[in-house]
């Protein structure tokens, strides 16, 4: 391990009752009968829900119960995959096409129901998001819609003998490129930009309205935060990074999972062993990081650390080859650093889940064969196959067959099944609480500390009118800038006016404008190192939290007190002093 040194494993109430049911061996009751096969190998039938569990820890509620499930029912707990539709039981002819494609099923709840399912991720794409390559279709639409499908979800799963477990909804609402629900939400501004405002207190806060508002519409485990540091120039993780100082990022790590995890909502870190640490993209290939052991400890692991600190419940593995530890093998399927690091060293007592096992360095091997060798190396959570059924018989066969040892297989489970129960125990508030003020002050807080000035006078209103441009297809984002300038008092035009040009995810130099009097980044601000604009500026985020900020800066009424936290070659991290 390259002479990294071994840090003290944490203390876990989980460890003294998943070391009983490990020794005994327990697979289910003997007086409970085996269920009968389908036609695929698979059961034909969900098992009986279990009547209930003993009340307290919830280490010990997990083992109890999962002492009594069968074969099926423990395999079915590790599977959390993707489903076509976005009502639980109601699908269009195009989403059972799809349904049955991935899992021979016509709908979601018929595949919790046949796979006895331990939950289910919410997907979805947009223009400007970098993960869209493996977001196979979409069943987010606006906050009622996704409360009926997640309790529709939930009450299919109540019917199996894991019911008295919270069922796991999950989704990617990282905020920035990568969110989900957008539509009547609080929208926060991206990692990249809480990390500019550089203060885990303003983080915590947007978090913590952000767990409240995901756990009102029913989804209780968030993919997020990224914990990885960016230290290349990477355009998938980018703007989703806390930058590219390990120290900082971690401060803000752990505000974003104490925030998150207090409105009701698991944290999940991602994506170990540090994505930041390529310019590759796993959604193409397996991107090598070439760093030594002990580099990734003090460059990439240290939000890994912070966040495990706060209590996150959930790291994400990452499709990463870390050829100094692991070389060629991709640390989803490395026991190395899921095992040995991950719960080794840094000492995670939590679940740790797959990325998206139909990406490509997962889809190396068949989803049987990857599911298996996922939760040898450590893994809990299968996120994602390719293929629910072929996943779910690969699992059960190779726990038959002894390729998949009982005793992981049970440890996998009870550590789902306690993150279940501890979930249940916290908070959820109502669906009013969505966008209320408070919770679009924290988010506007946290935007405002952000605004950097990287060339130019540190404030000051600029001259008006103005005209806001941008590249192409980012009209609802100059729209919201014109409004939020508006309502500062700044005349705006559609032509002739002092230009504020917008540039954001995806825009290099070709998209920059030479009469632009003032040019702001919206995401990474790699490209104004190009800008010739005598003001230059970044929010690395266009939320309409952004552009308000944005606007009271242009407007002379805030003071832009960001600090760039990525280096842009010829400039400084801000013009605003120390």
């Amino acid at each position: 391990m390259g002479g990294v040194p071994i840090r003290p494993r944490r203390a876990s109430v989980a460890v003294a009752a998943l070391t009983a049911l490990l020794a005994s061996g327990c697979t289910g009751s003997p007086d409970r009968p085996e269920p009968t096969p389908g036609p695929t190998g698979t059961s034909a039938g969900p098992s009986a829900p279990a009547a209930s569990t003993p009340p307290g820890d919830p280490a010990a509620r997990a083992a109890a119960l999962a002492a009594t499930l069968s074969d099926e029912d423990l395999v079915g707990q590790v599977l959390m995959p993707y489903a076509y539709g976005d009502s639980a039981t109601k699908v269009s002819p195009g989403s059972a096409a799809g349904n049955q494609a991935l899992a021979g099923v016509d709908t979601p709840a018929e595949m919790i129901a046949r796979y006895r399912l331990g939950g289910l991720i919410l997907v979805g794409f947009s223009a400007d998001d970098p993960t869209k390559g493996n977001q196979e279709t979409t069943n987010v639409d606006n906050p009622k819609q996704v409360h009926d499908l997640t309790a529709g979800l939930r009450a299919a799963a109540g019917r199996l003998a894991t019911g008295p477990a919270p069922f796991l909804v999950g989704t990617d609402q990282e905020y920035g490129v990568v969110t989900r629900i957008t539509d009547g939400v609080t929208v926060l501004p991206s990692a990249l930009a809480a990390g500019a405002a550089g203060d885990p207190k303003l983080t915590e806060a947007a978090w913590r309205a952000a767990g409240a508002e995901l756990a009102a519409m029913g989804i209780n485990v968030d993919f997020a935060p990224v914990a990885d540091v960016l230290a290349t120039r990477s355009t998938v993780i980018g703007s989703r990074s806390y930058g590219a100082d390990p120290k900082q990022a971690a401060a803000q790590v752990g505000g974003a999972v104490r925030g998150l995890q207090a409105g009701g909502v698991a944290a999940t870190l991602k994506h170990f062993p540090g994505h930041g640490h390529s310019a590759d993209d796993s959604h193409q290939d397996l991107p090598v990081l070439t760093q030594s052991a002990a580099a990734l400890q003090s460059g990439a692991w240290p939000p890994f650390t912070a966040g495990i600190d706060a209590g996150a419940m959930a790291v994400m593995s990452g499709h990463l080859d870390a050829r100094a530890i692991d070389p060629g093998i991709p640390a989803t399927f490395s026991h190395k650093l899921l095992t040995d690091v991950l719960r080794g060293q840094l000492g995670f007592q939590g679940v740790v889940i797959t990325d998206g096992m139909n990406m490509p360095p997962a889809k190396r091997w068949a989803p049987g064969e990857a599911a298996v060798r996922a939760l040898n190396a450590g893994n809990d959570l299968i996120l994602m196959t390719p293929n629910v059924g072929q996943a779910y018989d690969g699992l059960l066969a190779a726990l038959r067959g002894g390729s998949l040892p009982r005793t992981r297989l049970v440890e996998a489970v009870t550590r789902v099944l306690t993150m279940k129960f501890r979930l249940a125990e916290l908070p959820t508030a109502p669906m009013s609480t969505l966008n209320i003020p408070a919770h679009r002050s924290a988010a506007e807080a946290l935007a405002a500390g952000a605004v950097t000035v990287l060339r130019g006078a540190c404030g000051g209103a600029i001259r008006g009118p103005v005209t806001v441009t941008s590249s192409d297809g980012r009209d609802g984002t100059r729209a919201a800038l014109t409004a939020a300038l508006t309502e500062a008092g700044v005349s705006v035009k559609a032509s002739g006016g002092t230009v504020v040009h917008l540039v954001g995810y995806g825009d290099g130099t070709a998209d920059l404008r030479a009469d632009a009097a003032v040019t702001v980044a919206m995401d990474t601000p790699y490209v104004l190192a190009k800008a010739t604009s005598p003001t230059l500026l970044a929010t690395y985020s266009s939320s309409r939290a952004s552009m308000t900020a944005l606007a009271a800066v242009l407007a002379g009424k805030a003071r832009p007190g960001g600090r760039s936290p990525v280096a842009v070659p010829g400039l400084p991290a801000t013009t605003c002093g120390t």
